[in-house]
């Protein structure tokens, strides 16, 4: 007996009614995958990328860890960003980040968690640099703030990355855009704080 074996007859349920839909999708498929859309988000189970936004497998490339970070020395991260701008040719970057975020929920406290410490100290940061704002808040309200405002330092990152810097300096068509999802309605909001090649000044000597 197969182990997990629920989990492969939930596949071949799935692969079936997806022929039903559309014949040729799976052929199509194993030919290219052309998404305009790179996503980075959170591992948090209850934020499936491709179902929150409706698009099918293929439409979306997606790299996703704890607090959907994007850090300079994430060689992971980068090398997913660089892919996704340099090869697939991506039109559209989102940092998803969700309101009730463990990662950001665990850096708020003050319990040594082992390895991950060194991970959350960026999301510490955040709250250092925004403490003024943060501490006018109650519990509830800093939390869900502290969830948005890692989104925003981190479509920041994404931006300042010479991955992005070089692909608006050669006119490349892509923007970065910071979102949060609600796990309580299933609704994703945006922040606002979208970046594109059209902001995008290189320095002249």
């Amino acid at each position: 007996m197969k182990i997990l074996k629920p989990l492969f007859d939930n596949n071949r349920r799935w692969a079936e009614r997806i022929v039903q839909e559309k014949p040729d999708f799976f052929e199509q498929l194993a030919k290219q995958q052309n998404p305009e859309y790179l996503w980075i988000g959170c591992s948090d189970s209850r934020v499936p990328s491709n179902q929150i936004i409706d698009l099918m497998p293929g439409e979306v490339f997606v790299h996703r860890n704890i607090a959907n970070m994007v850090i300079h020395t994430d060689l992971n991260c980068l090398s997913v960003l660089q892919y996704a701008v340099e090869v697939l040719k991506v039109k559209h970057i989102m940092v998803v980040g969700h309101y009730g975020c463990g990662g950001v929920k665990a850096s708020m406290g003050k319990q040594r968690l082992g390895l991950i410490d060194n991970w959350l100290g960026h999301i510490r940061d955040i709250h250092r640099l925004h403490s003024e704002e943060l501490n006018k808040l109650d519990e509830q309200e800093k939390f869900d703030r502290l969830c948005e405002l890692n989104v925003i330092e981190q479509v920041g990152n994404v931006s300042s990355t010479n991955i992005v810097q070089d692909a608006w300096e050669r006119g490349q068509n892509v923007s970065v855009h910071g979102w949060i999802y609600s796990v309580e309605n299933g609704l994703l909001s945006d922040l606002d704080v979208t970046v594109d090649n059209e902001q995008y000044k290189p320095e002249i000597d």
